[in-house]
């Protein structure tokens, strides 16, 4: 079955499939099969004509009375339909040569679309199917549900409407759905309750009905996260194969010594994930875990003290932030608060050659134990002398490669990812099913509540005066836009011209800064250090502020089109305040009319400061695309899985991989050729291979 080419489809020549390839990535008879639809439509119940209904959409079964081309006003094509009950007029206003043709009187049709009156019932340009008295299971478009397809003007210009698509699938489906071997042995159906493969199939295009379309997208879920799993797994063991140090105690003394200095103390979640993360680095295999956590809620802290103990090691840790601010940011704490016999270093894109030089040989020579850094850090330049510990901050904002090439600067190397987007569970037991997750939901107790409001733009005007009653009580203010440039489509406010309406117009008394992500990072620092100084009253920006920025006296911060944003966006912008002693606010401005779905985004902020529910919440919002970042490259990972529904058969094919993976005695193998011990294989990795791709 993998590899029949889309020729072989009766009415695709090499033409078409090219369009299919560019147009839908569809190469092969297989990808063509599983092109599933983005909903049904239900043409399944008839309709006696004389019910019919102006207004109505309806299908109804007759027979070809008459079929003419007739003029008013202009040419058109009528065909007068009848059942026992009465006659509908179909009415063509082009294709009147190809309908002409088709449309014999006396032949059975199915017609399916909207009603309306004019000298009689009527319907203009309905789908429809001819029929014989046996045919009515086989019609594509009309007396049954009926798959939509996603296409494309170029799709559609190359016969790929949805009636185009519905035509191949059938085909597709008759002549190849029955070669394709199932990858899943009959007790693992039967334990879960799953179609056959091949049935899927059918039932995911022309379901019928809506309970067997769901059938069908269960069994295909299944096979999505099942492989994802065995992936996974087999990637774990190889790991723990091939790299293997010698296990034992860890001294703490030198982590300890911090934590005891710093100024609060640990809160249990911190602790916990302290604890957890040593464990990790005494096992005779690399540490490869996640530490997520509100914003706010110390995950620096635990990373620091993590690198305290790999330096106590004998060895270096890096970390690396996805901007130069954080970078910055993490460095100067670093300097303040740890012991002087740790060495730290600075390399960003911003850094002078003379220091630059000066950094990369105290890192080769291993003066340098604790390195910062952004996307710097993974030049082909940088050398280390012994990395024993990799931490990457906002770890969703690089990709796999950029883990992979700071990874492979060191032999056996820990890596801590972490984040500030917690991932809902259903995503951590799929896609980052490989990584071992510490959670860190509990906020140190001097940490005060952010108060979240929103208000329509009609009742800006009040904003203003609130911004100006917190400034004369000695607050700052961030004032966050979505775009820099006007853009006519969206309508959005600039960063550019509110600064200059906010300085001119409406706080000419005051100090106002602009920043925005096409300044230079000189210009940014000098911009950032005035506003942390407090020369500066009010920060006009853009959403370069969202990571990591820390200033205690910013106390408000106004999102301006809060409806443009993502909740996870959102809850990152806001966790820029609330870090001082005074009550800190969230204003959230929004159109006085949006969208139902950005009103229950901006609702859902003003409802809870819970990150773990807020990522839930998105997930269900959003989908999983926007939620994983650059994995997914902006678009779902999954095909046919729901993380927001699907937990239990996650667990399911969690248990399922799991019994599998136990009996695998070659895992390298196994991840060259997926599935070869136990007949694990299928069409293109059972869609799979686009995820593990991204994971790999």
């Amino acid at each position: 079955m993998p590899g029949v080419p889309l020729t072989s489809i009766r009415g695709i020549g090499p033409a078409k499939a090219a369009v299919l390839e560019s147009g839908a990535a569809i190469r092969t008879v297989e990808d063509l099969l599983y092109y599933t639809p983005r909903r049904y439509l239900d043409r399944s119940e008839l309709k006696k004509i004389s019910d019919c209904m102006s207004g109505e959409e309806v299908t109804i079964s007759g027979v070809i009375k008459r079929a003419a081309s007739i003029w008013r006003s202009r040419e058109m094509f009528e065909v007068e339909v009848s059942d026992l009950s009465g006659t509908i007029t179909a009415v063509f206003f082009s294709g009147i040569r190809f309908f002409s043709k088709i449309f014999i009187p006396g032949e059975n049709v199915l017609l399916s679309g909207k009603v309306s009156f004019f000298r009689g019932l009527q319907m203009v340009h309905p789908e429809f199917d001819f029929l014989d008295e046996t045919s009515i299971d086989r019609a594509l478009n009309t007396g049954r549900i009926i798959p939509l397809y996603k296409s494309s003007m170029e799709l559609k210009k190359a016969g790929f409407d949805s009636r185009g698509f519905r035509r191949a699938v059938m085909q597709a489906i008759e002549h190849y759905a029955g070669t394709i071997r199932d990858p899943l042995s009959d007790p693992i159906l039967e334990r879960n309750r799953l179609l056959p493969l091949e049935k899927a199939i059918r039932n995911i295009h022309f379901p019928e009905s809506a309970a067997h379309a769901e059938e069908a997208r269960r069994r295909l879920a299944f096979n999505e996260i099942f492989f994802i799993q065995y992936y996974l797994s087999l990637r774990r063991m190889t790991a723990r194969k091939n790299f293997s140090r010698k296990s034992g105690v860890r001294s703490v003394a030198l982590a300890e010594s911090f934590i005891k200095n710093l100024p609060f103390a640990l809160t249990a979640d911190q602790a916990k994930a302290f604890d957890e993360i040593i464990n990790d680095m005494r096992q005779p295999f690399p540490m490869n875990r996640m530490l997520q956590g509100d914003v706010g809620s110390g995950k620096t802290v635990v990373a620091i003290a993590a690198s305290l103990v790999c330096i106590e090691s004998g060895q270096q840790a890096a970390i690396m932030a996805p901007t130069e601010i954080l970078a910055v940011q993490h460095y100067n704490t670093a300097i303040k608060t740890l012991p002087q016999q740790v060495t730290c270093g600075l390399l960003t894109g911003s850094t002078k050659q003379s220091g630059r030089n000066e950094i990369l040989n105290q890192v080769k020579s291993g003066a340098c134990s604790l390195l910062f850094g952004t996307h710097s850090l993974i030049q082909e330049q940088v050398n280390f002398k012994d990395l024993g510990l990799i931490v990457i901050d906002e770890q969703h904002r690089f990709g796999v490669q950029q883990r992979a090439t700071l990874r492979s600067k060191g032999s056996i190397t820990d890596l801590l990812v972490m984040t500030a987007t917690p991932i809902p569970r259903s995503l951590s037991l799929t896609i980052y099913g490989d990584l071992d997750i510490s959670s860190i939901k509990e906020k140190p107790a001097s940490r005060q509540p952010v108060k979240t409001l929103a208000f329509p733009e009609s009742r800006l005007q009040g904003v203003y005066n609130s911004i100006r009653r917190y400034i004369d009580q000695g607050r700052q203010v961030y004032y966050v836009l979505p775009l820099i440039e006007e853009s006519e489509k969206l309508d959005l406010k600039s960063a550019i011209e509110t600064y200059n309406h906010l300085k001119k117009n409406v706080f000419p008394d005051r100090t106002v800064l602009l920043m925005h992500g096409r300044l230079k990072q000189n210009e940014k620092d000098t911009v950032m250090e005035s506003f942390r100084s407090g020369a500066a009253d009010i920060l006009v920006t853009t959403t370069v502020i969202e990571v990591g920025v820390d200033i205690p006296n910013a106390s408000v911060i106004i999102i301006h089109h809060a409806e443009r944003f993502g909740l996870a966006q959102l809850h990152q912008l806001r966790g820029r305040v609330g870090r001082g002693e005074h009550q800190s606010f969230c204003v959230l401005v929004h159109p006085d009319n949006i969208a139902e779905n950005s009103m229950e985004r901006i609702k859902t902020m003003t409802e809870t400061e819970d990150g773990f529910i807020i990522a839930e919440k998105d997930l269900q919002l959003r989908g999983d695309g926007q939620i994983t970042g650059t994995r997914q490259h902006g678009h779902s990972v999954f095909e046919f899985m729901d993380p927001g529904t699907d937990m239990e058969l996650i667990l399911a094919a969690r248990r399922e991989a799991a019994l599998v993976t136990e009996r695998i005695t070659d895992p390298e193998l196994e991840i060259l050729e997926p599935g070869r011990s136990w007949g694990l294989h299928g069409p293109g990795e059972l869609r799979t291979g686009h995820i593990l791709a991204m994971l790999s």
